[in-house]
């Protein structure tokens, strides 16, 4: 039970902290194991309802302060917040419940002598409790009715690259896009340029770099948006001509109005990253896009047998993410040396077949190769390889790439 009221707090906490859990949540009032968390839960309802910012001083006007806990108690509770862990504990609390919930029917159930049929109807209603699973056909029918007698105004976020944008019609919401290729093939360049062409059609975009250090990944992106090479920019104040000086504060003006976030903490959870973009999404007006830097650092939030399992594990909480969000997520993955063990090194889909269910979760998969990585030409010709397109066409794309600036174009 203590862990349970330390779950609950941390709930509550989590909800002065931040409101737009309160909305979110698929929790109600009966579902917390005291009455005093019952009660300052449906308080913060009825404020939030009400248009009413929530905190714990808006809190004390709701009712007299000691069937709240007191002032102390619930200013307490914001201490307790934990945004990483809100749907951990959402999903303990809820399944306490039920599991209560259960054993007072059962209970009923034999005193009162209760058919089967009426046991079974009222072990179901338990299951109810939480979002609605089926649900039917006519609003979205009634919603669809002008699609043809309508320009249609695409929900995808676009990549800048005609030919991909043809392809792809842009990054869909609610699907999970793996980018994957060897070691120094041009997978991050590739994500700065979809981050910030996505930026510059006002998005909201998210990064979360789990390798590479905040700060370069932001020189990267000065360095693509004003076209510098990226050798020089280690020492400006040297090496920069007089011109690409002038340039510099026009490039960074460009680049002050994006809503660009940028996360490079080490080893995040699924939950993790659930939890620091749902915190940024719900305040912005604007249609959002994740992308993470990459997949095998991402921490698996419990030990599995295999390599494979923990793998599968996370890339089918990256789907759900992309689903729950209802944004596009753009996942970077790298490749195993077996690419390069045939003469043809040009990724194919099997070489994920190691890496859990990555091809299976995936609603496109997309490699990237270049033929001067292994020949030492000067060709900057990039191939996008759309292996898997789960709603539309595969093919390759070959795009303009100048690794000195981590300039990408369409060819």
């Amino acid at each position: 039970m203590e862990q349970v009221v330390l779950a609950e707090k941390s709930l509550l906490g989590t909800m002065l902290a931040d409101n737009t859990y309160i909305a979110d949540t698929l929790l109600m009032p009966e579902h917390f194991a005291t009455h005093q968390h019952r009660f300052i839960f449906s308080q913060m309802q009825h404020l939030q309802k009400s248009g009413h910012h929530v905190d714990y001083i808006t809190l004390l006007t709701t009712a007299e302060p000691q069937a709240l806990g007191g002032a102390n108690y619930l200013q307490e509770l914001t201490y307790c917040a934990n945004p990483e862990k809100f749907t951990h504990y959402q999903k303990a609390l809820l399944a306490h419940w039920r599991y209560g919930q259960k054993h007072k029917i059962l209970h009923q159930a034999q005193t009162m002598d209760w058919e089967v049929d009426a046991i079974f109807q009222a072990l179901e209603a338990i299951s109810l409790h939480q979002e609605p699973m089926c649900l039917p056909i006519q609003p979205d029918l009634e919603a669809l009715k002008n699609l043809p007698f309508e320009p249609r105004v695409s929900r995808g976020v676009m990549t800048g690259l005609a030919d991909l944008d043809r392809a792809l019609n842009g990054f869909q919401p609610k699907e999970l896009t793996l980018i994957a290729a060897r070691p120094s093939m041009g997978k991050t360049d590739v994500m700065n340029h979809f981050a910030r062409t996505a930026a510059q059609r006002e998005h909201t975009v998210l990064v979360f770099s789990l390798e590479m250090a905040r700060q370069t990944i932001i020189e990267r992106q000065i360095a693509a948006e004003g076209n510098y090479n990226r050798l020089k920019m280690r020492d400006p104040y040297r090496h920069f001509t007089e011109g690409q000086k002038a340039s510099w504060g026009e490039t960074l003006g460009k680049m002050m109005p994006y809503d660009l976030y940028i996360n490079d903490r080490a080893g995040l959870t699924v939950a993790e990253i659930q939890a620091q973009a749902r915190h940024i999404i719900r305040r912005s007006t604007k249609r959002p896009i994740i992308f993470i830097d990459y997949i095998q650092l991402i921490r698996p939030s419990e030990s599995l047998a295999t390599a494979a399992q923990m793998m599968g594990a996370i890339s089918w909480g990256l789907k759900q993410l992309a689903k729950e969000l209802d944004c596009p997520v753009v996942v970077l993955s790298q490749l195993s040396r077996s690419v390069e063990q045939r003469q043809d090194k040009r990724p194919v889909l099997s070489d994920l077949r190691d890496s859990g269910n990555l091809e299976q979760d995936a609603d496109v998969v997309m490699f990237l190769y270049r033929d001067s990585y292994y020949e030492r030409t000067n060709d900057e010709t990039l191939e996008l390889h759309i292996a898997k397109h789960r709603n539309g066409p595969t093919g390759k794309v070959a795009v303009h790439y100048q690794r000195a600036t981590g300039v990408i174009r369409s060819g």
